[in-house]
């Protein structure tokens, strides 16, 4: 196609036409999506930092029920992603779908507002005497389908907002693949702007001055960034839909795979794949053969009906080896939900005296996290990263595996801190002979300090790379679907803690015993659960180590090239394919 200025990855404005690479895309089209990103963020941690305090101080749930719902819902934040870029992919695109969702994420941000702020939404309860408080099954009700609205909301936005700014950069310019390399780092920067937002001022002010006003500013900010996204529509770029589900053709390969199942693969000229220039005339990615999963390469057999192209069958592949990383997140990310967990839950029991009439909210340590991801992400990009490219060569300075890696061992050791400092806690329960639920543990809050401190630094390595990782390696088409690996993985990590939490409260609760993780953490042994995550997290090391040794990366054919996203990912090693004895174009 003849440039004329335009972009060359086939992408075109909202009305269909191509787009030119001046006027649009790139970071004068991704400003307006941090700001939202930002404001979202600030939304999503505004309710979420706080929640399980909200639930037992106003709610008055016991702690492993207000824990379980937590967790259940910050599970399903992170998983309806799944849904919203299915819909992204398959039928509406990425603007459509977020405009939808966007508005429904705005309507349960109003209805949680109104739900904690006006009296008929509220439970009215004073409890006294230690009886338990009367609530109101609707009030609650009222409550839970707000946050539930807001997840479903989530679901739509989360998973299309950063494949969104990423499609702004053009995969076949070379300058543009250079910005491109930077953008899930400052992506991510300006969603832990929006979580230090919310943990800095908005839980203070939910707690100190009132619950209505604390959901209240988000859901303003949101409406307001909501405005901004739309104000830069005219320098936004759009893929184009494929015409086919890219799901759908997953499962196409898996079925032809099994029905030919019986076939023998002598060698690779059996396999049925277009010619070279099928797939530049339409504008499509051509994938390289690669020798992982050769079960499903009987789908591509030339002998069956109506066979599956090398390019479906490697799509599958990635696909597959995609999943096989992301039971690898699920463990690290059960370590997140303990921030919104245990770790407020232990903050709540400490001295959080500061000066004279100022306490500090438990949940407001996580602004910590949030200082500690934005010192290390302009260190990571400005300083580590250059550091590392001339000593590597490679364009990221280290592969995303090896940045997986080292957030993954980091969140070991934030729970080998976090048991220290809950061993510390525990001896000095034992010092002064603390045993009531109330009583405060004459040790300061900010002895929590370090784990919170860590933990950020862990996830700029986990977050980020994993946000980077299936965007890169997800099929073409797949992208928004592709990323809700990272999303999902977040989200089944909540549930599993919910599962941890509830069937560990029960097993150490069996014969009379008293439970680990009881209402009263002045009595419970909390440090033992720790112990338990911390041995979860080095077996899940030891699987990434080996699925990491054995992954096949991303192979793209591009005008008799091979451009694969190897070890390097966003530099290719380019090899003629004409010399390669697994290219299956035109040489067949």
């Amino acid at each position: 196609m003849e440039n004329k200025g335009y972009t060359q990855d086939g992408s075109v404005n909202l009305r269909g036409h191509p787009a030119v690479a001046s006027r649009t895309g790139r970071w004068k089209a991704c400003g307006f999506l941090v700001v939202y990103e930002a404001f979202e963020r600030m939304a999503f941690y505004g309710v979420a930092a706080n929640l399980v305090v909200y639930l037992t101080t106003q709610l008055h749930e016991e702690t492993v029920s207000s824990v379980r719902n937590v967790n259940n819902w910050s599970g399903s934040v992170w998983m309806t992603p799944i849904i919203g870029a299915y819909i992204a992919d398959t039928y509406l695109g990425r603007f459509w779908t977020f405009t939808i969702s966007s508005v429904i994420y705005v309507l349960g941000m109003v209805l949680l507002t109104a739900a904690v702020r006006f009296k008929p939404f509220h439970p009215k309860c004073n409890p006294g005497n230690g009886n338990p408080c009367p609530t109101s099954t609707s009030e609650i009700a009222f409550f839970y389908a707000s946050l539930y609205i807001m997840a479903i909301g989530a679901g739509g936005t989360k998973p299309n907002i950063s494949t969104f700014g990423a499609d702004q950069f053009d995969d076949y310019d070379a300058y543009e693949r250079k910005l491109k390399a930077s953008f899930f780092n400052w992506w991510m920067f300006s969603s832990f702007v929006g979580g230090l937002m919310a943990t800095l001022g908005l839980v203070y002010v939910q707690e100190n001055v009132g619950w209505g006003l604390g959901y209240g500013i988000p859901t303003a900010g949101l409406m307001l960034s909501l405005l901004l996204f739309y104000a830069g529509t005219p320098f936004y770029r759009h893929k184009v839909k494929k015409p086919e589900s890219p799901v759908k053709e997953i499962f196409a390969v898996l079925k032809k795979a099994f029905e030919n199942r019986r076939y023998k693969i002598s060698d690779l000229s059996t396999l049925y794949e277009l010619e070279p220039r099928q797939y530049l005339s339409t504008s499509k990615q051509q994938l390289h053969y690669t020798s992982s999963f050769k079960f499903l390469d009987t789908a591509a057999h030339r002998e069956s009906t109506t066979p599956c192209t090398v390019t479906q069958v490697e799509a599958t592949k990635l696909f597959c080896a995609m999943f096989l990383v992301w039971l690898t997140t699920i463990v690290p990310t059960t370590i997140f939900a303990q921030v919104n967990t245990f770790f407020v839950k232990q903050g709540t029991t400490l001295n959080r005296s500061l000066g004279h009439n100022f306490h500090v909210p438990p949940a407001s340590l996580g602004t910590f996290i949030v200082i500690s991801m934005l010192i290390s992400v302009p260190i990571y990009d400005k300083l580590f990263v250059p550091f590392m490219r001339r000593r590597t060569g490679k364009p990221r300075g280290i592969t995303l595996f090896q940045r997986l890696g080292t957030g993954y061992s980091s969140m070991v050791v934030v729970m080998t801190v976090a048991y220290f400092v809950e061993r510390k806690r525990m001896s000095v329960i034992k010092r002064f002979g603390i045993e009531g639920t109330k009583e405060m543990v004459p040790m300061s809050i900010f002895w929590l300090l370090p784990q919170y401190l860590l933990l950020g630094i862990g996830e700029v390595f986990i977050s980020i790379g994993l946000l980077e990782f299936f965007y890169e390696q997800s099929p073409e088409g797949m992208q928004s679907l592709g990323t809700t690996f990272f999303t999902s993985g977040v989200g089944v990590g909540n549930f599993m803690n919910s599962l941890l939490v509830t069937a560990v409260d029960a097993i150490t609760r069996s014969g009379g015993r008293k439970s680990w993780i009881g209402d009263n953490l002045n009595d419970s042994r909390l440090d033992y659960y720790y112990v338990f995550l911390i041995v979860l997290l080095v077996v899940n090391f030891a699987a990434f180590i080996l699925i990491a040794r054995w992954y096949k990366y991303k192979s793209e054919v591009v005008e008799g090239m091979v451009e694969k996203r190897g070890l390097q990912m966003d530099s290719y090693k380019v090899t003629d394919a004409n010399e390669n004895d697994e290219y299956l174009g035109e040489k067949l």
